[in-house]
């Protein structure tokens, strides 16, 4: 690569990232209103070139990731730095600054798409393979991200020293994103299976119970 290849692809990348201040709110904002609309984008944009997928929004899985940016950032801007990245325990002593933290928190809630994705082919009889797989996960990225912000905003109010009213909302703030995914992935089953929505929300109870005790079971490898 020379010199104005290089100048080139700087370039770019700085307006790819320069334009997420104006894509990730829309992105935000049209999976809050409408979770399913985005969902089945998500998927039919698979089909698109590279160059061509997502002109208007945010790619699912970098959605994702700049929301957990977002609430790292917002974290370390109300509670100060986790107490992960200075605990050497377990698999704690492989996170040792903000950038690891990031990252394993990213996998954690990448969890949740990837199972509820699995959930939906093996109910369906559909083969396991890289690309059944890729559209389900990346429609299940959007509302994952929504849920992981709600999530941290829950959380950390539970950690701010506000007393037991902080904490209450906190607690009611988790229960609200609990509520609106499991609702969300109720609604997903229902109509892609084609069920009722009581079969819908047995299996999306099934599979989030999957999801937390997968979840619980890493993060207990950091404790």
């Amino acid at each position: 690569m020379n010199f104005m290849q290089f100048l080139k692809s700087l370039d770019d990348l700085l307006y790819e990232i320069i334009t997420w201040l104006v894509f990730y709110p829309i992105t935000l904002w049209r999976t809050i209103r409408h979770p399913f609309v985005m969902m089945a984008y998500a998927d039919s944009e698979l089909e698109d070139t590279a160059e061509q997928q997502y002109p208007d929004v945010l790619s699912p899985p970098i959605f994702l990731l700049l929301t957990l940016l977002l609430s790292h950032t917002i974290e370390l801007a109300l509670v100060g730095q986790s107490s992960i990245v200075a605990d050497k325990r377990g698999l704690s002593g492989l996170i040792s600054d903000d950038t690891s933290l990031l990252l394993m928190r990213l996998l954690f809630f990448a969890i949740f798409p990837l199972i509820m994705a699995v959930a939906l082919l093996r109910r369906q009889k559909a083969p396991l393979t890289r690309d059944s797989l890729k559209p389900l996960f990346y429609a299940q990225c959007y509302p994952a991200g929504v849920f992981a912000l709600v999530l941290g905003i829950g959380s950390l109010a539970t950690q701010m020293q506000g007393g037991p009213a902080f904490r209450s909302a906190g607690l009611a703030i988790i229960l609200a994103a609990f509520l609106w995914y499991g609702s969300l992935q109720t609604l997903w089953f229902a109509r892609t299976l084609a069920v009722s929505k009581l079969r819908g929300f047995g299996i999306a109870t099934m599979t989030m119970v999957e999801c937390v005790i997968l979840f619980v079971l890493l993060a207990a490898l950091l404790a």
